[in-house]
């Protein structure tokens, strides 16, 4: 794709991205204006904002999310770390499927939420429980894309590659690895969504003053909900810039670049 063709394909990305989230603001303060609710618990987008700008003009949102943000990607990174190697070696090794799989089948049904009591008997409350919540709730998204995407990757590749001469090493780096790349950013991107579900709920609890979760919580006990708003407002924020930067840069430079999936018209 040329550099004009991208400008445009980005320009047109923004103004769809900005053309849904106006929709769904319109839809939301038609809503808060209706008058189904009482104010106190529906406010208006220019109270959300009001008090978005406030809390972020004293720094407390900023820390809030700082906070978040912290044990989302500290979590993040452990099931990174754990995830993606251990699912190629699945793939790769029958033997160590055969150990792991029913452990994953087990393990994966069980909501992060649920373990938050006993990781706070465990580790008591505050950042560790917290990041160990997004590293479990993470790490299975990740593992079971990456194992599926190795073991989905085209038998005629690989003996296309070891008939012109390539060796293991370059069987992985040059047919495998990109063969599961559309799966292991798939895997990335459910587990940074479940990496969210989850450190919110941990906050809720175990959590020690700071964080969008205890701020949610904690607004709940008040009748806040003009901070409740702002603060899903800032993860939802939060949120796009990762799915817009961060991974959609990632695809960029890797599956889309491999050809190994077409990209959208329109």
């Amino acid at each position: 794709m040329t550099g004009v063709a991208q400008a445009v394909q980005n320009r047109r990305s923004i103004l769809r991205a900005v053309a849904t989230i106006a929709a769904a603001a319109g839809v939301y303060q038609a809503l808060a204006m209706s008058g189904v609710f009482a104010p106190a618990l529906l406010p208006k987008l220019q109270t959300i904002l009001s008090t978005l700008i406030a809390m972020l003009a004293d720094g407390t949102m900023v820390r809030h999310a700082a906070y978040t943000l912290y044990r989302v990607l500290f979590g993040f990174a452990l099931a990174t770390a754990v995830g993606i190697p251990l699912g190629i070696v699945m793939a790769r090794f029958k033997w160590v499927e055969n150990f792991f799989l029913p452990l994953v089948s087990a393990l994966m049904p069980i909501p992060s939420f649920s373990l938050v009591p006993l990781f706070m008997l465990w580790f008591g409350i505050g950042n560790l429980t917290t990041i160990l919540i997004v590293f479990y709730a993470s790490t299975f998204p990740m593992l079971f894309n990456t194992w599926t995407g190795v073991r989905a990757v085209n038998p005629l590749w690989l003996r296309a590659a070891g008939c012109m001469g390539a060796d293991e090493r370059k069987l992985f780096w040059k047919v495998i690895i990109p063969g599961a790349s559309p799966f292991i950013i798939t895997g990335m991107r459910q587990a940074f969504l479940r990496s969210w579900i989850a450190v919110v709920g941990a906050e809720m609890i175990a959590a020690s003053d700071w964080g969008l979760g205890w701020v949610i919580f904690d607004a709940k006990e008040f009748l806040q909900a003009d901070v409740m708003m702002a603060s899903l407002v800032m993860i939802g924020a939060i949120g796009f810039v990762f799915e817009r930067l961060v991974f959609g840069s990632l695809e960029r430079l890797t599956v889309l670049r491999w050809g190994m999936v077409r990209l959208a018209k329109g």
